[in-house]
């Protein structure tokens, strides 16, 4: 380990011992939102002081095993132990080093999902309909809650555009590097010669969790439109304007909301998800000033960044933004399947950050 990026964990450890006096300070504990504060970022330093204390006692475990190997009775005792010793502090290494890795404090967070069609028609849209299928399965799989906020039907299948969220802890966490335009090579149900055709859809994350960036929103930045409900609401659909519609003049954005049945619950739903939409254009803007040298853009919030290519005529799956991240299980991944792609981007991401460190 570089002597630098050793210093970092060092500091880390000094602060975390430094928070562990604060948390006992009665001032603190009387200040609900400081001891909330606090206590986060205590439990987020935690794991590096147990790996740090565990490296100690395997470097001493180590040292141990090596003055035994002066015992010629104890000799092959000592390698074995040495051994393990040694291969015990290389895993600690690793896992020190991605506890090096800034934590993004949206990451146990809950998000928006946006999937809309892009080149490719009728085709494209059914294609969306899939990606958002996907998503839902991958979500269903890992526990979490789906509730769609929008939808606009393609009219052969799948969606013009629909937007949902997604609640699940960590969710943002596993889904955070899917955003950008995702491209399918088959032959469409609608296509009568048997021609593979190449479409695509884009997709969007946005994090729920918009705490830790400042976004004020005045209200004559807004222009509110109201409009009857097309989505879910039983006898209700139709008979009154409660949809809502929300454009933030400044930047263009567009929100809105159906799904409930009052106007005021859809407005609150619809500035919820504003807010997020405009805190993600501002941490994008940010990590895409600082980016230039990376390696890898992975998770760079570019969403015309042609990511990943789904050809059926193969079975393939391929993302680009990783050599060599090719599966053929095309299928499975369709089905929900995403654990191998979603596990791969991470460690690409977390390579990439500590590559960065170190140049730091």
């Amino acid at each position: 380990m570089q002597p630098s990026l050793r210093r970092k964990l060092e500091a880390l450890a000094e602060r975390r011992e430094e928070l562990e006096r604060l948390l006992a300070d009665p001032g603190v504990i009387g200040d609900a939102d400081r001891f909330r504060a606090l206590s986060r970022e205590f439990a987020q330093l935690e794991p590096v002081a147990v790996a740090l204390a565990a490296e100690a006692r395997a470097r001493s475990d180590l040292a141990a095993a090596e003055a035994m190997r002066k015992d010629p009775e104890l000799a092959e005792l000592a390698e074995e132990e040495i051994a393990t010793a040694s291969e015990r502090l290389a895993e600690l290494e690793t896992e020190l080093m991605a506890q090096l890795v800034p934590k993004d404090p949206r990451d146990e967070g809950n998000l928006y999902l946006e999937v809309r069609a892009g080149t490719g028609g009728d085709e494209a849209a059914i294609f969306a309909g899939d990606l958002f299928r996907m998503y839902s399965r991958y979500a269903e799989r890992q526990g979490w809650r789906v509730e769609v906020e929008s939808a606009n039907p393609g009219e052969h299948g799948g969606y013009k555009e629909i937007v949902a969220r997604i609640e699940g802890r960590g969710a943002y966490s596993r889904l955070k590097f899917e955003s950008g335009t995702h491209r399918v090579q088959r032959v469409p149900a609608t296509e009568s010669q048997g021609r593979i055709h190449t479409s695509a859809a884009t997709v969007a994350i946005i994090a729920e969790d918009t705490s830790d960036v400042a976004i004020e929103l005045n209200p004559a930045d807004l222009r509110v439109d109201t409009f009857r409900s097309s989505g879910a609401g039983g006898q209700h659909v139709n008979k009154t304007d409660s949809a809502i519609r929300i454009t933030h003049l400044p930047s263009g954005v567009v929100v809105e909301s159906q799904t409930e049945r009052s106007q005021h619950a859809n407005r609150d739903k619809a500035m919820k998800r504003l807010k997020a939409m405009l805190v993600e254009a501002e941490i994008e803007k940010r990590a895409a000033a600082q980016a230039a040298d990376r390696k890898l853009q992975v998770g760079s919030g570019d969403r015309s960044q042609r990511i990943r290519t789904y050809n059926y005529p193969q079975g393939r799956i391929t993302d680009h933004r990783v050599e060599g991240l090719t599966l053929y299980d095309l299928p499975a991944v369709l089905e929900g399947n995403l654990d191998a792609l979603v596990e791969r981007l991470a460690r690409e991401h977390q390579a990439d950050e500590l590559a960065r460190l170190g140049r730091e």
